[in-house]
This record gives C-alpha cells, structure tokens and sequence, in this order.
C-alpha cells in the first residue's frame, strides 16, 4: 500500500497544472454558464434560424446560440434543428459510421468515484490486470473473428496500468496479425480512455502510436465535480483533468477526445462545458477536440449512486443534448456506445452520430473467454446494446449507411489541425468515402455473414455510383484499388 502511495503522491504535476490557469481560475465559470443559459430561456425563432445556418457553414457557436438551442420548446424548431444536424454531419463527415470496439485491459484504480463499479471502495468488484500475452488473445478474436479494426483501450488510473503498461500494450495490440477468409485482420488504430496524463507520459505514447487520447471531465460543475470524486483522490483534482488535454496536445498528440457523464449535474449544463471546453481547445491550440463522447450513468454493481442521481436525462433530452452538441461544434467527431440500448443508437445515429461500438464486451478478458452473458462484478457498468458487429452493421446498410473501417488518415497526416481544416471544409468526406468504400469491401469478404453481405452490397454499389458522378478524375484510380481488394490485397487507402 506504502508503494501505491509513493505512486499517488509524485502523480499530479503542478507546474503543468497552473501554467493553464488565469489568474488561479480554470476557463469553466459555472455562474457564467447559468445565467447564459438563464437568459436566453425564450429563443426568438429567427434567432434560432439564423444560429442553424451558422451551424451548416461548419462553425462554432457561442454560449448564447447554444444556450437558445437548448431552450428551443417549440416542436416545429426543433424538427428543423434534427434537419440540419443530419445535414452538418453529411456535409463534414459524408455518409459513413466508423465502429470501434472497446478493451478493458485493467479493473484496478485508486480513484473512489461515487458512480464507478470499479471505485477503490466496492469490494464486490473483480479486478485485475490484462497481461501482454491476454492482451493478445483478445486482439486475435477481436481482429480475427470479428473484424475490428479500431479500438479504445480502457484501464483505470492504478501503478499496475501507468503510462509505460499503455505503450506496451499499443505495441503489442498493433502487432497482432489474423488470417481471415481472403486476407487479414489487424487492429490498426487503437484510442486510449485511461487517467490525465502528465506531459512526459503522453509524449511516450505519441512516439508509440497512440490514435485519439480520451479523459472525460465527467462533470462541468465544480460542486458536483468535488461531491462525486473525494477528496484526497487524484480525481479529485478538477484543473489536473480539466487541463490534460492542453497537456496531450503540447505534447504532440494529434488527437484528443472529451467527454461528460449525463446524469451526474444537469444535461444542458453539460452540453454548455463541452461547448467551453472546445472553445478553449480552439482558442489555446487553433484546433478543437477530434471527439465528444456524451455516456449516459448506467447501472454498476453495488453502487447505489447510478440509481440515486436526481440528474438522470430522458431519452427526449438525451436526443436535443445530441442534436445540439452536433450543432455547437459542427465539426467534431461524435460517439454513440453500447450503454445505449439499440432503440436509442437506431433514432439517435440519423442526428449526427459518427463513431459508435460494436460487439462490445467490457469485462476482464471477456472477448477470449467468450462468456455469453454480462457479469457486474467484472464490469464498470452495464452495457445496453450487446449485439454483434455484423448485426449493427447489417442494421447501418438498412439504414443507408457505410460502415467505415478506415484508418487511412492518421497515416497520411490528416490529423490535428490538418484534419480540422477538412473537416470544416468538407474536403474530409471525399478521401473518407473512397477509403470507406475499399474497407467495407474488405469487411464484407473478410467476416459477413450472407444476410450482412447482401446489404452490404447494396450500400457499396450506391456508393461507388456517388464516386462516378461526383469524383470522376480519380474515379479509374478507385476502382483499381477496389478491384484490388476484392482480389485479396488488404489495408489499401488513399
């Protein structure tokens, strides 16, 4: 225990703390963030139709426009909000939806978070830690039986899963190599949620390979924020985390990715400290965050928090936070999960939804040991949505979407502000779709069932049919790489 506090004591770097701050104040001024969000109760309609055409041109809005687009009452508004939020993510983002898988690879942390079955204090919690050699196991089925290509690894802020643990961990899930049907699977880029990182740690993990970097605020508010972490954890440390995507970014990483929980402080509340967080992203930096992940409180084994919160947000609130947050900060990536159940996924994806997971398991080394049902004691929370990835991707091709497996992007420099420049000029959709197309292909032949492939084959026809019209000049180009895939090559992209 002496050895986990020495860990404790050396974890939080103050100079790269306070160099953040302005005048020993962070950038979240939570009296500020209310009365904004006060004053504009009744949004005048025109105001409203003007906010949504700034939204379309791909740019960030203000804490007022916001505020009034979360005010918005009227039903009428609020079916031309859903409107435009769908249009702003074809515009950015084209029409594909990039799957991911999550990998729990600790269950140990020294954090005492209320909500979190995983918090030092539950005892009714499995915990442990993946071993490179189990890391890989799961990283065979999840590449070689499922067809995965992206995942976000998980683990808890604990000496066991520090920053060195992480960078063996990227290099040994990158190096896993499957046979499949007709070529091969690989994971081929993998995002990280663990604990606030100081500066040296993440410039490791850049040089490694690290895709996104995640850290969910949780919650905005500072008062909430102290109620649900206690005091004397290193959570506790509201600017530590707030500022660790300043950090990831000095660092060199390219990506970073925020979040907040619903349901611990008031949604619209919420939706407001994401807003102030890109913005400060955008204004430090020039570049704002690559992801906004939204989770909702779930049910977690012997914690009677997730049960209790008078903050929980309704489906109805829970589809505007989306809608809003789509139009807030028009170009950011966003991410659905499987605490979702697929009712929820299947209505909220049309309203702006890029990134969502699939096949998902969040117990210890459950992809491996494939145990059927979900287990509390070795989970964080319960999952909503355990279907497999071929049955959500047959579902998107229903829907008229690709599902996008490419990771084309991050290798040919189209990430931080490169990226973000795209982004907001539509210019992104057209590599994504071509890439899109060459990786569907590879997925269908690879893992489909029949069901799956023949829905696949109709979306992929549409799509090459849109690159004729639209991309005629590299139209021969793209077909010669398609043809390409088919024929057994893999990890082809432009």
């Amino acid at each position: 225990m002496s050895q986990i506090n020495d860990w404790i004591a050396c974890r939080i770097k103050l100079d790269q703390r306070d160099k953040y701050l302005r005048e020993g104040k962070d950038f979240i001024n939570d009296g500020e963030m209310l009365d904004t969000l006060k004053r504009n109760v009744h949004p005048d309609a025109q105001a409203v139709r003007d906010i949504i055409q700034k939204s379309l041109a791909i740019e960030t809005l203000t804490p007022d426009e916001t505020a009034m687009l979360l005010n918005v009452a009227d039903p009428e508004l609020v079916s031309e909000m859903e409107a435009a939020a769908l249009a702003v993510k074809k515009k950015v983002y084209d029409n594909r939806i990039v799957t991911f898988a999550p990998l729990y690879m600790s269950t140990k942390c020294v954090n005492n978070c209320l909500y979190c079955g995983f918090r030092r204090d539950n005892e009714a919690a499995t915990r442990g830690v993946l071993s490179m050699e189990e890391i890989r196991k799961e990283c065979e089925i999840l590449a070689g039986k499922i067809g995965h290509k992206r995942l976000i690894a998980v683990c808890g802020e604990h000496p066991e899963s520090d920053a060195e643990y992480i960078a063996q961990a990227l290099q040994n899930i990158y190096s896993v190599k499957m046979k499949t049907r007709h070529g091969y699977g690989q994971i081929r880029r993998v995002n990280v949620n663990a604990a606030p990182l100081p500066i040296e740690d993440l410039k490791m993990l850049h040089d490694i390979g690290i895709g996104t970097y995640q850290v969910f605020q949780e919650t905005y508010h500072h008062e909430t924020y102290r109620k649900v972490h206690p005091v004397g954890t290193l959570k506790s440390d509201y600017p530590w985390r707030l500022y660790c995507m300043h950090r990831a970014l000095e660092a060199g990483v390219d990506d970073v990715g925020i979040g907040a929980l619903f349901g611990l402080y008031d949604w619209k509340f919420e939706v407001m400290g994401l807003l102030y967080h890109a913005m400060e992203l955008e204004r430090v930096f020039g570049i704002g965050p690559h992801t906004i992940s939204f989770p909702r409180i779930e049910p977690a084994e012997n914690t009677p928090f997730t049960s209790s919160t008078k903050y929980k947000i309704g489906d109805d609130d829970f589809r505007k936070a989306v809608v809003v947050l789509r139009l807030s900060v028009p170009y950011t990536g966003m991410i659905l999960t499987a605490r979702e159940n697929s009712r929820i996924r299947r209505e909220l994806i049309p309203l702006g939804i890029t990134q969502t997971d699939a096949s998902s398991k969040i117990g210890l080394g459950a992809y491996s040991d494939d145990r059927p049902e979900q287990q509390g004691k070795r989970q964080q929370f319960i999952l909503g949505d355990t279907r497999s990835l071929d049955e959500v991707i047959g579902e998107l091709a229903r829907m008229g979407y690709i599902t996008s497996f490419c990771t084309a992007g991050y290798r040919c420099g189209r990430t931080g502000k490169c990226i973000m420049d795209l982004l907001r000029s539509g210019k992104e959709g057209n590599f994504c779709k071509l890439n899109a197309v060459i990786t569907f292909r590879e997925w269908l032949d690879d893992f489909a069932s029949e069901s799956t492939k023949a829905l696949g084959e109709e979306v992929i026809a549409r799509e090459i049919s849109e690159v004729r019209e639209k991309m005629p000049q590299i139209f021969d180009s793209f077909m010669k790489y398609y043809q390409r895939t088919i024929g057994g090559e893999r990890d082809l992209y432009f």
